[in-house]
């Protein structure tokens, strides 16, 4: 049986139960109770929901039956499913923890976890280069040129300051470990690198740092970061190591490159003599060989003169062996050829005309001089004297015979 206090404003029987005028309100003049705007709303949501309209047992006004409760708690359980989907990007690495414990890596691509607040996934880039610098800083405003000096100025193994800045360029190599390892990885490849580079440097003098040095400072570095990270298992990889600078401290870099200018210039002038050297011995031993080679030359060149004129010699003893007269005259004769051949000569036929002749020795001297070479001479009128004088010839033949007798 309905009680007429439960039955609808608008049913018959209701009376005046007008929801929006308030209850007992007979002239509706005043504004709607709030409360009952509530217990109708109420009403009407529990019947959407499968409830009976009625209000419950605490008089709320409110009832939900089992299947709008299944309903709503399956459309919770949907959308927290959901909340579940991530997505991956290229060149990154997704870390699921598992109630803050570490439990899977998932590659890049839409993957599923158990929703917030049991699994959370940290996204971690392993592509990215980071960088690290130790000595200053890239854009710096606190300290001119942003060189940091607590950092760059190092002391040497000859007790000399070096100000050095250098530059790491690094990856991410191990994503579980660099998020879990270690607190700070960052930092800690900083401090890492502050320290190997110190005892590198440590272990070199002043002069090997600054000049010649350099390369080998890079590396040992390099392999003295890696090694700490390794140790402390940072999950970081050093890709390079750049040496930006490496000078004096800023007080003594002028005297230091007055020191430079020095050694330059001694290092010129060792090249510049080295040059010489180079250009001066080679010569020289040029000349040294080509005097060995003529002495050498001259040598055999005598030793075969003097072997050519004892064959001579021997063969001439042999035919004067067996014709000494002949032999003798042709010695004589060829002797006499070989010594008047380079003088001027001139022949006189005095048989059939007088003996007495005047020569213009001065003048036959001089054309004969002048004309290269002996020969028929011309006489003042012009004709040639060509006949010799035979009393004067055949007594200087007589007397060349008698003095080789």
């Amino acid at each position: 049986m309905t009680n007429k206090q439960d039955m609808a404003w608008n049913e018959s029987g209701g009376g005046d139960k007008d929801p929006w005028t308030s209850r007992g309100n007979k002239n509706g003049g005043s504004p709607p109770d709030l409360d009952e705007v509530v217990r109708n709303l109420q009403r009407k949501l529990g019947g959407l929901f499968g409830g009976k309209g009625g209000g419950g047992s605490d008089g709320s006004g409110f009832g939900m039956g089992g299947r709008g409760i299944s309903l709503f708690l399956i459309l919770a359980l949907i959308i927290w499913g959901l909340s579940g989907i991530y997505i991956v990007d290229e060149g990154t690495r997704g870390l699921v923890t598992r109630f803050g414990e570490y439990s899977d890596t998932t590659l890049p691509g839409p993957h599923w976890r158990i929703p917030t607040p049991i699994d959370r996934v940290e996204i971690v880039n392993v592509e990215k280069q980071r960088v690290v610098e130790v000595g200053y800083r890239s854009g710096g405003r606190s300290q001119a040129g942003g060189s940091v000096p607590r950092e760059a100025l190092m002391l040497t193994e000859d007790e000399n300051i070096v100000d050095i800045k250098l530059a790491v360029q690094y990856q991410v190599s191990d994503a579980k470990n660099y998020l879990f390892n270690v607190r700070d990885p960052d930092l800690t490849l900083k401090q890492a690198t502050e320290s190997a580079l110190r005892e590198v440097i440590g272990k070199s003098s002043m002069d090997f740092v600054l000049k010649e040095g350099r390369a080998e400072v890079v590396t040992d570095t390099k392999i003295g970061i890696q090694s700490i990270l390794d140790l402390y298992k940072a999950g970081l990889r050093v890709i390079s190591v750049n040496l930006q600078d490496a000078q004096p401290p800023e007080e003594v870099q002028g005297a230091f490159e007055d020191a430079i200018r020095a050694r330059e210039d001694e290092q010129r002038l060792i090249n510049e003599a080295e040059a010489y050297s180079n250009e001066v011995i080679p010569k020289a031993r040029g000349g040294a060989a080509r005097q060995l080679e003529e002495a050498s030359a001259y040598r055999e060149e005598v030793i075969a003169r003097s072997e050519g004129d004892a064959s001579r010699f021997n063969q001439l003893l042999t035919e004067y062996e067996k014709a000494p007269e002949i032999t003798r005259q042709r010695l004589y004769l060829e002797a006499m050829e070989s010594v008047l051949a380079n003088t001027n000569k001139v022949m006189l036929d005095a048989q059939n005309g007088n003996s007495l002749f005047y020569l213009p020795l001065d003048q036959i001297i001089k054309s004969g001089a002048v004309g290269g070479g002996s020969g028929s001479i011309g006489s003042s009128s012009g004709s040639t004297i060509s006949q010799p004088v035979r009393s004067s010839t055949n007594r200087n033949r007589d007397d060349a015979r008698r003095r080789i007798r």
